[in-house]
């Protein structure tokens, strides 16, 4: 171990969602070794980013506008929305270019484990966002775990009697894998072949 403010820096670093403790150390050490600008530049823009970045009020992804880029755009399906776990599987899907309808990111999935239920996900403004009724489908991607399976499942159930057609992304990825981590043409796949779990208000 190291000591004082390096080994801080460490433990810091290794609290990030997927950096263990070898890869918190080599990251450390390299912004140690690294030119001074590096990490002033570094801690500027992680200030900037929790002033400047926040969530897109209609859909939750993450943006530097009070609506992101995709809910601004007009050419956008508005007949579709894509539900979707995180922020971070909007960039997966959009990277396999074969939807262009709109999303609506949770915040996460049903996970009574951590003591995470449907009034901790962003359901209701999803709901709110179908009152109009220019919505005819929802979309499913959430990940292909038991997690993911349980909120495709409650949402299927309380989005069918709405009167939108509901369905799921095709089984090409992988049961416990994560969207993020599925290249283009398997996301496509899955996009293209979903199938439907309830179809307007007939579950």
């Amino acid at each position: 171990m190291y000591e004082g403010i390096l080994q801080d820096l460490i433990d810091e670093l290794g609290k990030l969602p997927g950096v263990g403790p070898k890869m918190a150390q080599r990251i450390a050490v390299h912004i140690l070794q690294s030119d001074p600008e590096t990490p002033k530049k570094l801690a500027e823009l992680l200030l900037i980013l929790q002033d400047r970045v926040n969530f897109c009020e209609m859909c939750g992804t993450v943006s530097e506008e009070a609506q992101c880029r995709i809910c601004r755009d007009p050419r956008r399906d508005v007949s579709q929305i894509c539900v979707v776990e995180e922020s971070k599987d909007v960039i997966a899907i959009e990277r396999s270019r074969e939807f262009n309808g709109r999303y609506h990111v949770l915040g996460g999935s049903i996970n009574p484990s951590q003591d995470i239920g449907p009034g901790q996900l962003r359901i209701k403004e999803l709901i709110t966002r179908l009152q109009d009724g220019a919505v005819q489908e929802v979309i499913i991607a959430t990940d292909p775990d038991m997690e993911g399976e349980a909120t495709s499942t409650y949402l299927a159930r309380h989005l069918g009697p709405l009167g939108v057609t509901v369905s799921r992304i095709a089984t090409g990825l992988q049961m416990g894998g994560d969207l993020e981590y599925a290249d283009e043409v398997t996301i496509g796949r899955a996009l293209s072949g979903r199938r439907i779990i309830s179809q307007g208000g007939i579950s």
